[in-house]
């Protein structure tokens, strides 16, 4: 082993089996698009000294604060600090929230080095509150720094990123929860047979995706770890993402056919990540990651900014040392079989509708607004029920006993701004599905079909971010895939037939729109009909023309106001 480092914080016999050091030991190009590609392809992966050296570089060259701490002030900080702990191990800092430290093949000093390091980051960013993947990043960053000194101002650097544009670690328990969030978003929209699964045998769906982070920050073993920071220096927070969601495909893909307990389905997850390598390799792990089309950078961070509102609206912006995750209502709880009544689902099929609508929404309880039965056939009364409420669930039964519904993500006080006409309004987010006599649900065809759409430049007030996401990075990904949450407004689409989301007027209701319309409700809430539209391009939802046995509308409470 020729890095120097090696020589003081590693087990040599445990590193020679976990990475063989057979690679080139220089890079003559630093272009980050070629970086790019060389980072997927694991160029410097086998090579300690090469790896060292990019590693070096690449977090030498992110914008920090003017003020960041160095290790020029290291010895300094570190005799303050370990200085005021007696004998036996250091303590972690509170925002690791008592996260086990990976050894990643390092020896009994490495293993005290990481602590020290934590602890002196502690000391000089007091402003972070809950960081638990840091201790993996500054284990795996400890074999590629010649002392502890040179490991303390690479992590201060990753975590003094000045850029507006770019995310790289989360530091708050608001950043942390609203990035869970998103990422049982991506799951519920590009892995949804494993998201089936885990709804079927998990009551806590939510919490299982809540340890997305340790899957990647601590389980992983580190021949993995590294293959996976190494494209994370040069790509961003995006490949995060992109690598979780292959190890819940991989998962489901092996354990589909097997039993699975639901009180055991999160220490399942971990057990196969951590014996990943019996399953696939290094590098079939990032062609997998790769190979999904993700939305693009700049909407998946405005899809987290929806999570973080969400968050701060409910009032969860700090972990509690009483409360922490489990008071979150998950899919299962939200939807409680005791006191949950309705005419057209059961609680078995409300709750799997609630896994269908964003997760900021999984954390509320369904609240009844309208029904047949209770406030008549009246479209009038229907509105008035519904009115103020975002967003709403619909559901019809039809006299055929066929069940459908939509999602709807806008009030539909949003109606009178069209002055009595008939207008279409709400977003992407909305959705069209049938329940009986089975089960389909239909999105917005331009997320299904990115090519329908150009973006425009995001100036709406849902969009005020910085146009130039992870400005630094080398991708040129085109953004194809689309976050459901956004209005149409956001992008040029060739027609208007796309975004024809939802209307109501004196005389009707409907749900999607041209060529068509998804679902077409009179003013008596008695008869409707049903079609194909371009909005949705779906299948009819039920009989095309039907009568009506009973319809309702749901809201979306939150557990802590009621």
């Amino acid at each position: 082993m020729d890095s120097p480092g090696y020589n003081c914080f590693v087990d040599r016999e445990k590193m020679d089996a976990a990475i063989q050091d057979l690679g080139p030991k220089e890079l003559s190009c630093m272009e980050l698009q070629e970086l790019k590609q060389l980072a997927r392809q694991g160029h410097w992966a086998r090579s300690y000294t090469l790896r060292g050296k990019v590693y070096q570089r690449l977090i030498r060259d992110i914008p920090c604060r003017t003020v960041t701490p160095d290790a020029s002030v290291y010895s300094d900080i570190v005799g303050k600090v370990v200085g005021k702990h007696s004998g036996g191990s250091l303590p972690l800092p509170e925002f690791v929230d008592s996260t086990q430290v990976p050894s990643y093949c390092l020896n009994a000093r490495g293993e005290g080095a990481v602590r020290k390091v934590l602890l002196c980051i502690a000391n000089q960013f007091p402003d972070i509150s809950f960081c638990p993947a840091l201790p993996a990043v500054v284990a795996l960053l400890l074999h590629y720094s010649i002392d502890e000194a040179e490991c303390f101002e690479k992590a201060c650097r990753i975590l003094a990123c000045n850029d507006p544009s770019k995310k790289l670690i989360d530091q708050s328990f608001l950043a942390f929860e609203s990035s869970c969030m998103t990422f049982g978003d991506l799951v519920n929209k590009y892995c949804q047979a494993a998201h089936k699964l885990m709804v079927a045998v998990s009551e806590d769906v939510l919490q299982v995706y809540s340890d997305w982070q340790r899957w990647l920050f601590g389980e992983l073993p580190l021949n993995y770890f590294a293959r996976v920071f190494d494209v994370f220096l040069v790509e961003g927070y995006k490949v995060l993402y992109r690598v979780a969601l292959a190890i819940l495909k991989f998962f489901h893909k092996v354990r589909a056919g097997q039993p699975l307990e639901s009180d055991n389905v999160r220490q399942d997850i971990r057990m196969f990540v951590k014996d990943i390598a019996k399953t696939v390799s290094p590098e079939k792990l990032l062609e997998k990651a790769f190979a999904i089309r993700l939305f693009s950078r700049k909407e998946i961070q405005l899809l987290q900014m929806a999570n973080e509102k969400a968050l701060q609206q409910k009032g969860i912006t700090v972990k509690q040392k009483s409360v922490s995750l489990s008071k979150r209502q998950f899919v299962h709880l939200a939807v409680h079989a005791e006191n949950f009544c309705s005419e057209i689902v059961s609680v078995k099929e409300m709750r799997d509708i609630w896994s269908w609508v964003p997760e900021r929404f999984a954390l509320c309880q369904p609240l009844l607004l309208f029904s047949s039965g209770q406030h008549g056939y009246s479209l009038t009364r229907f509105y008035f029920q519904c009115e103020g409420h975002e967003p709403t669930l619909l559901l019809i039964k039809t006299t055929q006993k066929e069940v459908c519904g939509a999602y709807l993500s806008t009030d539909w006080s949003e109606r009178n701004k069209f002055g009595g006409k008939l207008g279409f309004f709400g977003t992407g987010e909305c959705f069209v599905f049938r329940l009986q006599p089975e089960v389909q649900r239909y999105e917005w065809v331009v997320i299904k079909h990115p090519e329908l759409n150009k973006p425009t430049s995001f100036m709406s007030s849902e969009a005020t971010i910085t146009p130039s996401l992870f400005s630094h990075s080398v991708s040129s990904e085109p953004p194809d895939r689309l976050s459901p949450f956004l209005a149409a407004r956001h992008f040029n689409l060739p027609s208007k037939t796309e975004s024809m989301f939802m209307a109501g007027g004196s005389d009707c209701l409907i749900i999607g729109g041209g060529g068509g319309q998804a679902l077409y409700i009179d003013g008596d809430l008695n008869r409707g009909r049903t079609g194909h539209c371009d909005t949705f391009n779906n299948q009819p939802l039920c009989s095309e023309n039907f009568r009506i046995a009973a319809i309702e509308a749901w809201g979306f409470q939150d557990p802590d106001t009621q």
